[in-house]
């Protein structure tokens, strides 16, 4: 469970920071389906997808990039993209480089909770 709250987002300056601030959002807006902390040591699942934003930071497209190999796990990739969706808006971003696509990478345990790669 997470301690973040949502909040504003703030205005970032490179892309490792808009990642780390994304991640962080996405758990705050799901405290209930997110963990922290290491991950297991055997995964459940773990889908990949590839965001695309507006330079406002609102979501434009969310594509699938990798479907956890456990078939099992198949509903995790639209727990992640539910994720996604609830941490929007992710701030200004028109400054950082295009395109202003992100790839995250989402690690879930046996529970279906999900963790962020980009939190690790």
């Amino acid at each position: 469970m997470s301690t973040w709250a949502l909040v504003a987002a703030t205005t970032v300056r490179t892309w490792d920071e808009f990642k780390r601030q994304a991640g962080r959002r996405m758990v705050a807006a799901s405290p209930q389906a997110s963990y922290m902390g290491p991950p297991p040591p055997m995964l459940f699942g773990i889908p990949i997808l590839e965001v695309e934003l507006s330079g406002d930071g609102s979501v434009r497209s969310i594509s699938v990039t990798r479907l956890p190999a456990n078939p099992e796990a198949a509903n995790t990739t639209d727990y992640a993209i539910e994720a996604v969706r609830r941490g929007a808006p992710y701030g200004d971003i028109s400054r950082l480089p295009k395109p202003w696509k992100w790839t995250e990478v989402f690690l879930f345990n046996e529970k279906r909770q999900f963790k962020p790669r980009s939190l690790d």
